[in-house]
């Protein structure tokens, strides 16, 4: 059962007030102490910890100095932050059409080194054709009720993608085999993709994998993408959620490392790809 975008800002908020709970049952310290330390109503305190009210930056940082726990502030400031404001709705960024979401994705990706790609249903964005990438885009615009500018959103998106032969930079795919299964458009629109996958597994600054359908790997994941290990950026059906939170980044490296790790790489990718092709035919 799927959870809306409310559930789950509801749900990030009482991770960081059950957080700060901890910190302050860690320390031996009620409520009331909490209160005294930082110069509150208690009643403050009572709705900071039972995730009713959000706290700022320097309730956090207040409520880690009473506790003795101020080298977790940054971690908590950082998780409060990405409860406010990491949920951004597809129909609100999508109003104006979906060239205007590909465009502003450019900044981070110009900024980052390493970037990390899993995706279990879809070929990443930046690994699309022209033809694949509009077949998508104009199947999301007509689900979501958005302008279809389709065909300039998928010339912004492999613009983008330029970015790839960009020296300085590294890019890791890891893909389930079923991404490259799943039929967007036609038959002839997924054999120039996947063989537009062949081609840009060649570049030096990409590696690309993929986990077999056969393979062990943990459960199939929401497609995410890492930036450095600085963030991450989540698509789900109704949100786009970026996560800065160092814990909960590091949980996505660990599971993009497992995915790794249960990827073929080199000839053994080529020949699923290859099989892919062959079974369009």
């Amino acid at each position: 059962m799927s959870v809306s975008p409310s559930a789950r800002i509801q749900e990030a908020r009482e991770r960081v007030a059950a957080r700060l709970r901890e910190l302050r049952l860690d320390a031996g310290l009620t409520g009331q102490d909490i209160a005294v330390r930082s110069g509150w109503q208690k009643s403050k305190v009572s709705r900071i910890q039972g995730g009713v009210s959000a706290p700022s930056d320097d309730d956090i940082r207040a409520w880690c100095q009473a506790c003795g726990a101020e080298d977790q502030a940054d971690d908590i400031i950082a998780a409060s932050r990405d409860a406010n404001t990491m949920y951004t709705e597809w129909r609100r960024i999508q109003r104006t059409g979906l060239k205007r979401v590909q465009e502003s994705r450019v900044p981070i990706h110009e900024r980052t080194t390493y970037m990390r790609v899993y995706s279990s249903s879809v070929i990443p964005g930046m690994l699309q054709t022209q033809e694949y990438a509009q077949a998508l885009l104009h199947d999301i615009a007509r689900f979501h009720g958005t302008p279809d500018d389709s065909h300039a959103a998928a010339d912004a998106r492999v613009a983008r993608s330029r970015i790839l032969r960009r020296p300085g930079k590294t890019f890791l795919f890891v893909l389930e085999e079923a991404a490259l299964r799943r039929r967007v458009g036609t038959a002839e629109t997924m054999a120039a993709q996947l063989g537009n996958l062949l081609t840009l597994s060649t570049v030096p600054s990409v590696r690309l994998g993929i986990i077999p359908a056969s393979g062990t790997a943990m459960w199939p994941l929401e497609t995410f993408v890492l930036y450095d290990e600085e963030a991450v950026y989540v698509e789900l059906l109704t949100a786009a959620m970026t996560i800065t939170a160092p814990t909960e980044v590091g949980q996505y490296l660990a599971a993009h490392g497992e995915m790794e790790g249960a990827a073929l790489f080199g000839h053994e990718a080529y020949r699923v790809i290859a099989a892919c092709i062959s079974a369009l035919v």
